[in-house]
């Protein structure tokens, strides 16, 4: 089969508690995505695209996980 099985696409629930200063920010940011978009989003639907797109633009991040999946595969541990 050419398609790969499908990952796991369960939505996990995380709780996070915020400083009041984060809060405001996250609630200025909706607030300009709405008027960027004329579409207005709230904070919590935001936040998983936010830190998605975080993630992905870290390059360190990227580089050390490659790093690590690579050591995982190694043929060495054999």
């Amino acid at each position: 089969m050419k398609l790969a099985k499908l990952p796991d696409r369960t939505p996990v629930k995380m709780n996070v508690v915020l400083a009041p200063t984060l809060a405001k920010r996250l609630r200025e940011y909706a607030d300009f995505y709405a008027e960027t978009y004329g579409s207005r989003e709230e904070v919590a639907e935001l936040i998983p695209f936010m830190l998605e797109a975080f993630l992905d633009g870290d390059v360190a991040f990227k580089k050390d996980k490659k790093k690590v999946d690579g050591a995982k595969s190694s043929p060495s541990d054999l």
